[in-house]
């Protein structure tokens, strides 16, 4: 199930993973196909919030962006570590009185000890994980499905959309083959 926005039980919405019961209204191999079906469907007045947008054969997919080193990892740590120096140096200028002085003082410790643990946690891995990744979860095919009193009523809007992947398919519900 895949719901933007607020997750409160007072929209409909389940607060904990539940599956969606409704009849199949299109196929679509990727989620962006889906997102414009619904995004058309909500541009023709349809109410939307009976819809949803099921992912099958999910699989994680993690990506490797770099290779990590000690100079780019002591990088990252000083950057971190001078944000949160700055932070403290704010605190110390309206509760301390300081000036510019400390303001510097706080960004260049805070550097300093964001890059010694940044070093320090990188030595430690082995060079076990030695790259940076960024993963997501990505389906084979995305489904549309709406309840069961407008379904009838999502196809046929649908199908006014160029390659709408409207399914008219006997086997309709959540979980069944689509032919």
């Amino acid at each position: 199930m895949a719901f933007s926005g607020n997750t409160s039980a007072a929209r409909g919405v389940p607060r904990l993973p539940t599956p969606f019961h409704g009849e199949l209204i299109a196929s679509y191999a990727t989620y962006e196909q889906a997102q414009r079906a619904v995004d058309y469907l909500s541009d023709e007045k349809f109410p939307v919030q009976k819809v949803a947008i099921v992912g099958t054969d999910l699989r994680m997919v993690e990506r490797v962006t770099g290779r990590l080193s000690y100079p780019r990892v002591a990088l990252a740590g000083a950057f971190s570590g001078a944000y949160l120096g700055l932070f403290v140096g704010l605190l110390l200028s309206l509760f301390g009185g300081g000036g510019l002085d400390v303001w510097l003082a706080a960004v260049l410790i805070g550097a300093g000890f964001g890059m010694l643990f940044g070093v320090l946690s990188f030595s430690l891995t082995g060079g076990r994980r030695d790259f940076t990744s960024a993963s997501q979860i990505v389906a084979s095919q995305y489904q549309v499905m709406a309840v069961a009193e407008v379904a009838n009523q999502a196809r046929n809007t649908l199908r006014k959309l160029p390659n709408s992947g409207v399914d008219d398919s006997p086997l309709q519900g959540y979980g069944e083959p689509t032919a």
